[in-house]
């Protein structure tokens, strides 16, 4: 008996043609098994995918999406709102795929798609900053500055290459900005490279080793970024290894929170899940348990996250 008994398929009909092929052939068939009736449609804008959030949402039990962080980022901005949201299934199609790997998702399409119809299904935080919605982070001066750098060809040639060529690129081009940060009553007064809040652990497919991060926990994490040198990065990599004391580095700060506002000298613009986004100030909320996903791998999920039935 299918596990579902009305979902939609959502994928991007500009995907190159091949590959657009490939991903169909290999994920309808499982899909299909499991979903008694399925609703598969292309969508070709933004304003095609968001009348498909709306019109769907609220109606159906599962909604899969075939895409990468960005079309996740559209899709969940899209049915946050809703009142009656439904159990997303995230396939990996994009080029990183960062929050795909938070969930413990194969990259490997049939096998995600079969793995993840067969999972449980779990609720996690999303962010909000202001009047919009991530599920990895929000973040601005070096994270946005690497976006911004990253050629488009470069990037559908050579694909997650693309991202670390930018951020090598920018680290010698990234100046210190002054900001004022609020976390949950505390002020920060600070120069850094980088502000990062995190919802989830991947950005560019790299781990972020933040200590005690979790998916459910209720908070968000800030990583505050203040040079980009030889140390921070050796400090980044043994912030959750065991006895490691985050509050004697030199270059890096990490806090966690429910409410987060920011303010800067300068006006900085906002990357948020790999897409630019507005600008400071920013007033940023986690929303605990708002969404329902399908986890591939529980196991994963458990020792990467923390306990789901939390």
């Amino acid at each position: 008996m299918p596990r579902y008994q009305r979902g939609i398929f959502v994928y991007n009909g500009n995907m190159q043609g091949e590959d657009l092929e490939q991903s169909l052939t290999v994920t309808l068939p499982v899909l299909a098994q499991e979903i008694k009736e399925l609703t598969v449609i292309q969508t070709h804008s933004l304003g095609e995918l968001r009348k498909v959030c709306y019109e769907y949402g609220p109606k159906v039990e599962v909604f899969v999406i075939l895409g990468g962080d960005g079309t996740l980022h559209e899709c969940i901005n899209y049915l946050a709102p809703l009142e009656s949201r439904p159990v997303l299934l995230l396939l990996p199609g994009g080029t990183c795929n960062d929050f795909s790997r938070v969930l413990g998702t194969p990259q490997n399409l049939q096998q995600a798609a079969t793995q993840l119809l067969q999972g449980e299904e779990v609720k996690v935080d999303i962010g909000k900053a202001d009047d919009r919605y991530f599920t990895n982070f929000w973040g601005i001066g070096l994270v946005t500055e690497a976006s911004f750098n990253i050629d488009s060809e470069q990037k559908n040639r050579i694909g997650v290459l693309s991202y670390f060529i930018s951020a090598i690129k920018t680290m010698n081009q990234t100046e210190p900005f002054s900001f004022t940060l609020r976390i949950d009553g505390e002020t920060v007064n600070e120069e850094a490279v980088m502000v990062l809040v995190m919802n989830g652990r991947f950005i560019g497919t790299r781990e972020v080793p933040l200590p005690d991060s979790q998916l459910q926990d209720g908070e968000l994490d800030v990583l505050i970024v203040k040079n980009s040198n030889l140390t921070t990065f050796k400090e980044l990599l043994t912030m959750n290894r065991p006895g490691a004391d985050p509050s004697k580095f030199q270059e890096l700060s990490h806090m966690q929170g429910q409410q987060v506002s920011i303010e800067v000298e300068a006006e900085k613009e906002v990357d948020m899940d790999g897409e630019i986004m507005g600008s400071t100030p920013a007033r940023i909320e986690v929303l605990p348990n708002h969404f329902t996903f399908l986890c591939a791998d529980p196991t994963v999920f458990h020792n990467v996250q923390g306990s789901i039935s939390k």
